[in-house]
């Protein structure tokens, strides 16, 4: 077992995840395994490989033959740039041992083969023809929904430290201003939608707010430019790649007439994925309680904790949980947070996902057992085996938008699958009802989904989203939290009629990476990695 496991008692679910197969012991518990849920065997694991001299192990690749496929385990590790030293979250040497990039692709192949959900959906190729990045984007399926939309939209990479440094601790290089794209072709339209608190924009002098538009970014024109080198230069500005890049925004502040310029420089920024807790005195008498939840993130686990403590200390009876902007992120905490809303009664012994995976894998008998609500903490952010606090309600308000994604849309799927009543009030979820186990390999972390996920009724089919119970457009002129912001009032008109108010004119900005309008450009997408369900616990 990787010597990160927890060596206290863990949950079942818990527990195979850190004894399955090897993807398991590498994403769920910090080992060093290769392969989906296939064992590793012997070997796999190399320890630190030789920096000079004949590579530490001849390479096996023979030539590509159509429909045959190597074991996977065997593949693992075999890298064209092996990584020397110890790695900083593991604290064990790489597992990278001497190979070349097309290993790895024949790894990749090996590894969609055994564990992609639609595996027989992907053209075989020979890897020898592509770069390892380019051969990982094929290996994916091109079939169109009847909507004629990909039917897979999140097929991704990254560096394996860009990952670690996001996942674990929320932390990228930036300036602390989360933004919509609410038109992504002239005249496009960038409004900051909250900020990171101690980031650089929010930082005195700066105080960049909720409903800031961007104008210009170092002089360019965001609204109107046309030409390419210009936009690329405009993107690549408001996505710098390290700490200590200076840039001028020029921003229209919400209520403002005439602009402003404002010059950060970007810095390490650290997401605080739970905000703005609070309780006040809402219709009939009640005690609501509100938190915005940006993020299922690691550092998430105890501070929703806290928040939940916070809110029941309080007196809250009723709940609001702000996931507009939440895109996912690691299951369990989804599977925490519908425990600490809905209590123990209600979900005692009850399923909170199940994961349905290929029909090799469910033939096999190689999946998960179901995912039941977790009601301790998971021996992360808190100590394995703690009690969770709890509300005990019967009903929540979601406010929800098209950033309302995968493990957001697994709370929500999770409680209405146990008869919480869950009022969505917003816009239409962005409908991610997959997941993955992310796999290391050679210094990069893949992400190919491999399950759909339901919920204890076994209802899991959102694809096109979730529709809210009241359409409200998002209110970018008034804080989140506010109680007269749009779908925070709705939300309180709710509690007090038990109906949606009528109906509010607007519209839901567009998703970001979505637009194809003439003249789009990506000015942003959100962190893959904080977009998705991710199933397992760090």
């Amino acid at each position: 077992m990787p010597k990160s496991c927890p060596t206290l008692p863990l949950s079942p679910w818990l527990a195979r995840l850190c004894l399955g197969g090897a993807v398991v012991a590498l994403a769920a518990c910090g080992g060093g395994g290769g392969g989906g849920f296939e064992e590793v065997g012997p070997g796999t694991h190399l320890g630190p490989p030789e920096t000079s001299g004949p590579p530490s192990f001849p390479s096996t690749v023979a030539d590509w033959v159509a429909g045959l496929f190597r074991p996977t385990a065997s593949q693992a590790h075999r890298c064209a740039a092996p990584r020397t030293g110890i790695d900083p979250y593991t604290g064990e040497h790489y597992p990278d041992g001497w190979g070349s990039t097309l290993d790895e692709n024949h790894w990749l192949r090996s590894w969609t083969h055994d564990n992609y959900l639609w595996y027989n959906e992907v053209e075989d190729r020979n890897p020898a023809l592509h770069t390892t990045p380019e051969y990982f984007a094929l290996l994916k399926t091109t079939a169109l929904t009847p909507s004629g939309a990909p039917k897979d939209q999140f097929h991704f990479f990254y560096r394996t430290e860009e990952w670690n440094a996001v996942s674990m601790a929320g932390a990228y290089p930036g300036y602390g201003m989360r933004w919509v794209v609410r038109q992504n072709a002239t005249p496009r339209e960038l409004v900051v939608v909250y900020t990171e608190p101690g980031s650089p924009a929010a930082a005195p002098g700066n105080g960049i707010a909720r409903g800031a538009r961007v104008l210009k970014v170092n002089g360019i024109d965001l609204v109107n430019e046309t030409q390419p080198e210009r936009l690329q230069a405009l993107v690549k500005a408001l996505q710098p790649r390290s700490a200590g890049v200076r840039t001028e925004f020029t921003l229209l502040d919400a209520g403002a007439t005439e602009p402003r310029t404002v010059t950060m420089a970007s810095a390490q920024v650290t997401s605080s994925p739970v905000q703005n807790v609070k309780t006040f005195a809402g219709p009939n008498g009640r005690m609501v309680g509100y938190l915005q939840f940006n993020a299922h993130i690691r550092t998430a686990e105890l501070q929703l904790a806290q928040a939940i403590y916070q809110l029941r200390d309080e007196g809250a009876t009723e709940l609001i949980v702000d996931l507009r902007y939440n895109g996912g992120g690691y299951v369990y905490l989804a599977s925490q947070l519908a425990y600490m809303i809905a209590g123990e009664q209600s979900s005692r012994d009850k399923v909170f996902e199940r994961a349905i995976f290929n029909d090799k894998i469910q033939k096999s008998g190689r999946g998960l057992p179901p995912l039941p609500f977790l009601a301790t903490g998971s021996g992360n952010a808190l100590p394995t085996g703690l009690p969770l606090p709890s509300l005990d309600l019967r009903r929540v308000y979601v406010l929800t938008g098209s950033d309302t994604c995968s493990a957001s849309e697994s709370l929500i799927n999770g409680l209405q699958g146990i008869d919480i009543d869950v009022v969505r009030i917003g816009a239409t979820t962005c409908g991610k009802p997959y997941g993955f186990f992310p796999v290391e390999n050679c210094g990069n972390t893949y992400f190919s989904i491999q399950i759909q996920t339901e919920n204890a009724k076994g209802f899991g089919d959102y694809a096109n989203g979730m529709p809210p119970t009241c359409s409200v457009p998002d209110d970018f002129e008034h804080a989140l939290g506010d109680p007269r912001e749009a779908r925070m009032a709705a939300a309180l008109s709710y509690i007090a009629s038990g109906t949606c108010p009528a109906a509010v004119a607007g519209t839901e900005p567009a998703r970001h990476n979505a637009s194809e309008q003439a003249g789009a450009v990506p000015l942003l997408r959100e962190s893959y990695g904080l977009s998705n369900r991710i199933m397992q616990a760090r």
